[in-house]
């Protein structure tokens, strides 16, 4: 086999086995009040306090410590156990209509402002999310629109 195929082979060989590591984490915060630091440990500067659900992208995990993204793009260290499973997003547009159906043109159940949070349910391939608020139920909105 050439050198160039044993490199390309190579190559799709290691891209195939990181691909399912470049799927982003997302979480959201548990307690009432999640503080940031700039390193892992309380001793730390403390960057800001978020409040309960705030959705975050997680970038490294240590044992106890969490290094998360924000919809912003601010990065910081949280403790572990304040980051809960269940999924939130948060709205990134000033507005945005919430879809009966994952199409634009479905009526519109509700229509929610930027930095709303909304509990995920799940990612569609067709570029939509299915999401519940809990006061006006459920619906689609474009992933596009939405971060967690």
């Amino acid at each position: 086999m050439p050198a160039t195929s044993v490199r390309v082979a190579a190559v799709a060989f290691v891209a195939l086995i990181a691909t399912p590591a470049l799927a982003a984490d997302f979480r959201s915060t548990a307690p009432a009040a999640t503080v940031w630091y700039d390193a892992p440990s309380t001793k730390s500067k403390r960057l800001y306090v978020v409040g309960r659900g705030y959705p975050v992208e997680v970038l490294v995990s240590l044992e106890r410590w969490t290094k998360v993204r924000d919809a912003a793009g601010s990065i910081g260290w949280v403790e572990a156990n304040t980051l809960a499973a269940k999924r939130m997003l948060v709205v990134t547009p000033k507005m945005v209509e919430i879809r009966s159906a994952p199409d634009d043109a479905a009526p519109v159940a509700f229509r929610v402002g930027q930095n709303v949070l909304l509990e995920w349910m799940e990612t569609l391939p067709s570029g939509w999310t299915r999401v519940r608020h809990g006061e006006a139920g459920s619906g689609f909105v474009r992933t596009a629109d939405v971060f967690g």
